[in-house]
């Protein structure tokens, strides 16, 4: 083979490599973005939060776990 074709399918073997990679990076930041979108971060916290705490109203300091 002509060494300008070895460097053609080189170089085309990079391109593939790199395609793969940036569109794994665009996978996973889309999955962060969805995720944050959904509130699936911050709304676990937030119903952990609610979860347990103090009964409402009675002020004898028992607590309540939310069913």
């Amino acid at each position: 083979m002509f060494e300008y074709e070895i460097d053609r399918m080189n170089h085309a073997q990079l391109v593939r490599e790199a395609a793969v990679r940036r569109l794994s990076r665009e996978a996973a930041a889309s999955a962060a973005r969805e995720s944050h979108r959904s509130g699936r971060r911050s709304g676990d916290r937030a119903a952990d939060r609610d979860a347990e705490g103090p009964a409402d109203g009675d002020g004898s300091g028992r607590f309540v776990r939310a069913a």
